[in-house]
């Protein structure tokens, strides 16, 4: 089951229960985004079709090409630290990679350092105009200075370990039984295991 709404054609839809506070938050979001930068919020109904928030095993947030959205992990839209000018940061770098994507540059291994210093960089422009946003903004520029230093945060291995790590999180997340997590611990350490040997032979 789902729940969603339609803002400015904007999907913007949840699988959580009652009472849909991530949805609130999105919707909240948008509109913060909406009152203070006009053209981010152009950008972003131009170029996502739907802001989707549901489990997330791979990261935070990320765009889905596939179905053209930003993609929102649930426990990141509702933890107790998060705030509305984070939220609507993130919604905003999500878009850039859409907008870049509708140029044709594509999220290769190679390109991944550059396109996300480029999204991050959005995300500095649309705080520059939000009020209580210095401490963001710091962040985003410290995040800028180690991902332009460790390049391999972006490789395929490492897009891959921090996906496997997610799925056993999301299982402890929705109390699968034991047994489960304990199954799929094993098997992602054996494809891991696998993994070293094929490239040490």
């Amino acid at each position: 089951m789902s729940k969603s709404s339609t803002i400015d054609g904007l999907w913007v839809g949840t699988t959580e229960s009652k009472p849909y506070p991530a949805l609130r938050r999105v919707e909240e979001a948008l509109q913060l985004i909406k009152r203070h930068d006009a053209l981010n919020y152009s950008r972003i109904i131009r170029h996502l079709d739907r802001i989707w928030v549901h489990l997330l095993p791979s990261a935070q947030a990320h765009y889905d090409r596939s179905l053209n959205a930003c993609v929102l992990d649930e426990r990141y839209v509702l933890k107790d630290a998060m705030t509305l000018e984070q939220l609507a940061s993130t919604i905003v770098h999500e878009a850039t990679h859409a907008r870049l994507e509708g140029w044709g540059v594509q999220y290769i291994e190679a390109m991944r350092t550059r396109i996300e210093a480029i999204c991050l960089r959005r995300e500095l422009n649309f705080l520059t105009n939000t009020p209580d946003s210095e401490f963001l903004r710091d962040e985003i520029v410290r995040t800028l200075e180690w991902s332009a230093a460790d390049r391999d945060f972006f490789s395929n291995k490492n897009f891959e370990l921090r996906r496997q790590d997610g799925e056993i999180e999301t299982l402890r997340y929705l109390n699968a039984p034991n047994w489960l997590t304990r199954w799929a611990t094993w098997l992602i350490r054996r494809r891991r295991d696998r993994a070293s040997v094929s490239k040490g032979s």
